[in-house]
């Protein structure tokens, strides 16, 4: 099996070097590096949900610091710190309620079941959520007399209950790993087919004969669309082209591959053509937890001559695009900027260098923005794979991902060139 430091090194290298983009790659490539490193990771007896959360955390800071535009990275990161989180709960939660059970099925008398009263599953849960390291699972068991624990059969017994005790912690370790695991193993599917979870949504949202407004390409929109029409809609699809990467040539050639009536734009006509439009349909790179979202470069002129013409602006996106943090929040890097040769070759640049001043400073600069950023005053609906929700409502979807003990990562150094 592949040193774990070698696979983290390598994907490093790969984030770096923008050789893996884009949040569905981004999103399950880090999910499965995370498996490995949890598979591979050995954890003490006590405080093993600890362990996990320590080499989960020193691997996603790493991984942030690498490609800080690449949210869904740290999405995944912090997905994974909150299914440890939970799956210890759950472990702590079902040991002490069987021992509280056991307890409850003694038949000593009252007075002695006062002294030591079964606990309390929601408590442990509760106090787990609170202190996750100390106490551990191991600790709180300890922590129980053996008295209200489990009777004792005799004092012989010694030797055959230390084995035990060790055989439990070692079966502990095991279970928690294998849960998590088999955790992130279902995420991975939820990326893998959140795209058909959406489309299926896509015929109580398109209808008869509308005509339906998208920028540049997204995979999330064109199943969605094409979800439509096989449902036998009949709609029609503007797609404006998403200079200067033209990402929405690539879609309209895929849009009329599988029978879509399409139509292509310039960027720049998106406002003269908005009034005959009924609703745009986009997707995001990265959805904040204010609602707000980073999509490709341009959409937020789209936003606005929706906002203008009362058109709906509906974003389409899985769940690993869900990011916890806000726009301000320091960790959030909203833009990058590709290539100036994407918009001016490097015959045309040199020509615009002034060479007179001795140091060949360019009077021509060239800015190339990836991104654009979508308040969320301008989004209509959010569609993802758990279904519609409006701009105001994801913060508290966003909740049910994510544990508020993991939204800051810090970003360490990445290794390697």
């Amino acid at each position: 099996m592949p040193d774990t430091q070698s696979l983290v090194n390598d994907f490093v290298i790969k984030l770096k070097r923008r050789k893996v983009e884009g949040s569905h790659a981004t999103a399950r490539q880090t999910a499965e590096l995370l498996r490995s490193v949890i598979s591979q990771q050995r954890v003490p007896y006590t405080n093993q949900a600890g362990a996990l959360i320590d080499a989960v955390k020193a691997v996603g800071e790493q991984l942030v610091a690498a490609n800080p535009v690449e949210l869904a990275v740290g999405n995944i990161v912090r997905r994974v710190l909150h299914i440890i989180r939970e799956e210890d709960i759950s472990l702590a939660t079902n040991a002490i309620g069987g021992l509280g059970l056991s307890v409850g099925s003694d038949d000593e008398d009252d007075a002695a079941k006062d002294d030591h009263p079964a606990l309390s599953a929601a408590a442990v849960a509760a106090a787990f959520r609170s202190t996750l390291r100390p106490p551990s699972l191991h600790a709180l068991l300890e922590g129980v007399p053996d008295s209200g624990a489990v009777p004792h059969a005799s004092s012989s017994g010694g030797d055959s209950e230390g084995k035990s005790k060790s055989a439990d912690k070692s079966t502990r370790s095991r279970k928690l790993k294998h849960d998590v695991i088999e955790a992130i193993n279902e995420l991975i599917q939820d990326i893998d087919t959140c795209h058909e979870q959406i489309a299926e949504q896509a015929v109580e949202h398109i209808h008869q004969n509308e005509v339906i407004l998208t920028l540049g390409r997204s995979r999330t929109v064109m199943e969605f669309l094409c979800a439509a029409k096989e449902k036998k809609r009949s709609f029609r699809v503007f797609v404006a082209e998403g200079a200067p990467r033209y990402q929405g040539h690539v879609l309209a050639k895929e849009l009329v591959a599988r029978g879509l009536q399409t139509t292509v734009i310039t960027d720049s006509a998106v406002f003269a053509m908005i009034s005959r439009v009924n609703m745009v349909i986009i997707g995001a790179h990265a959805i904040m937890a204010n609602g707000g979202v980073i999509a490709p470069v341009g959409l937020n002129m789209v936003a606005l001559a929706a906002q203008r013409h009362a058109v709906p602006f509906v974003v389409v996106g899985g769940s690993h695009k869900l990011c916890p943090l806000y726009p301000h929040n320091p960790e959030v890097l909203l833009n990058d900027l590709k290539s100036p040769s994407e918009l001016l070759d490097f015959g045309e640049f040199s020509d615009c260098m002034n060479f007179s001043s001795g140091n060949g400073a360019p009077l021509l600069h060239v800015v190339n923005p990836a991104f654009d950023y979508v308040p969320p005053n301008l989004v209509s609906l959010f569609i993802t794979d758990t279904g519609g929700h409006n701009p105001s409502y994801m913060y508290r979807l966003i909740a049910d991902y994510y544990s508020a003990e993991d939204l800051s990562l810090q970003q360490r150094p990445a290794s390697g060139n």
